[in-house]
């Protein structure tokens, strides 16, 4: 049997209802504004609620549909109560980016104080498990959907600058992969990304906590340059749109080579 996929009229992502953590800033917000262009329907999910509501502005005012929630990645209730929400405006749960994280202080393994591996374990991957299994749920009451989960080039070799992060998306890696078989029945493909050095405000905080770290992670990269956060969300589009509907269970690099 020959299977088809139509390219959807109006994007790649039109007429999908599609979640996006982490989306006041960075790699989300340009998600955000992506997806929209791109015909979703999106809601965006966030602590911080003066800058969503800047990012949700942006987004109508450029023609596209767009709704904030405010949520505590760090909380289980609140996420989930982010998807129910999801539910109440409309109705179902087309696609999920699942991109939030928090980064340690720099330093080493020593020095990695318990506080620093609990806030990992609940932003960096407790969220995203909580996150998947809502969207999931909501998900197969329409026949499936596609789910997509930011990890790190840094969970695919060692991390000696941030080895709780490092270890936590390692872990987010095992569990979406985990994912993609167990909802493979139900239509539901899960994928992730690899992002290497992307020009965000979480970058900015590493340069200010370790001076220099900017132009060695550049130096290591083969394309010689940072990547932009809309480089890295047009990868997680493309795994979230029908164009991909062979693809789940994949660990994406978007590193500019750095990983190779």
């Amino acid at each position: 049997m020959t299977h088809t996929i139509d390219s959807a009229p109006g994007g790649l992502l039109a007429s999908k209802v599609v979640l996006i953590t982490g989306a006041s800033r960075g790699i989300g917000a340009a998600a955000a504004t992506l997806f929209a262009r791109e015909g979703a329907a999106v809601v965006l999910a966030a602590r911080g609620s003066d800058a969503l509501d800047r990012v949700v502005a942006e987004v109508r005012a450029a023609g596209g549909t767009a709704d904030a929630i405010t949520m505590d990645l760090a909380d289980p209730a609140s996420v989930r109560a982010a998807v129910d929400r999801v539910e109440a405006l409309h109705g179902r749960l087309d696609g999920a980016f699942n991109n939030a994280a928090t980064v340690q202080q720099p330093g080493p393994l020593d020095t990695t104080s318990d506080a620093d591996i609990d806030e990992q374990f609940a932003v960096s991957f407790r969220a995203h498990w909580t996150a998947m299994t809502a969207e999931a749920a909501l998900m197969r009451r329409n026949g499936g959907g596609a789910i997509v989960n930011t990890s790190s080039i840094g969970s695919r070799r060692a991390n000696p600058a941030l080895p709780a992060y490092g270890a936590m998306k390692r872990a987010l890696n095992s569990i979406t992969e985990t994912a993609a078989v167990s909802w493979a029945p139900d239509g539901i493909r899960v994928n992730g990304i690899t992002p290497g050095g992307t020009a965000t405000e979480m970058i900015e905080a590493w340069e200010a906590a370790t001076p220099g770290v900017v132009e060695r992670i550049t130096a290591s990269i083969p394309l010689g340059r940072m990547a932009e956060p809309r480089e890295v969300a047009e990868v997680a589009a493309w795994l979230l749109s029908d164009r991909a509907s062979y693809v789940s269970g994949a660990i994406v690099p978007v590193d500019g080579g750095a990983g190779a």
